[in-house]
């Protein structure tokens, strides 16, 4: 007859511990969502901003706005597009509860004169002044 008894000689295949493992998994998604999160800075797509050879990196403001204006002169914060007139009631809604709210204004090269100056515009009538323009350093 056949002898099907463990020996001494044979041990456990070592196991791994899985809910270790995911929970360590998850920790490294929740700190790296929450740091992108919070240095996410703004950029709309297809708005190539114009050099200059003396800017300065500046560092990203508490809750700053970055305004983005298109070519075509349309006016986005956060992938929402603003008329003139909502703009501006954003504007000053903002600085009245945050006083010394920050704006960077990203204007697409291409753009006219007359829509940035719409934006500084409502800026002035928000009282609003500290206010960027970002630009891409000259290579």
């Amino acid at each position: 007859m056949i002898n099907f008894k463990s020996r001494e000689s044979s041990r456990a295949l070592p196991a791994v511990q899985v809910v270790a493992l995911i929970d360590v998994l998850f920790v490294l998604l929740s700190f790296f969502m929450s740091m992108f999160i919070h240095l996410n800075f703004e950029s709309q797509l297809g708005i190539s901003v114009p050099q200059a050879s003396s800017s300065i990196e500046a560092k990203e403001a508490f809750q700053e706005i970055v305004i983005n204006i298109l070519r075509d002169g349309t006016t986005v914060i956060n992938e929402k597009s603003f008329s003139p007139a909502a703009l501006e009631a954003l504007l000053i809604k903002t600085a009245q509860i945050y006083p010394g709210q920050s704006v960077v204004v990203r204007a697409d090269e291409k753009t006219y004169h007359e829509f940035v100056v719409r934006v500084l515009d409502a800026c002035a009538k928000a009282k609003i002044w500290n206010i960027s323009f970002a630009t891409t350093k000259e290579k």
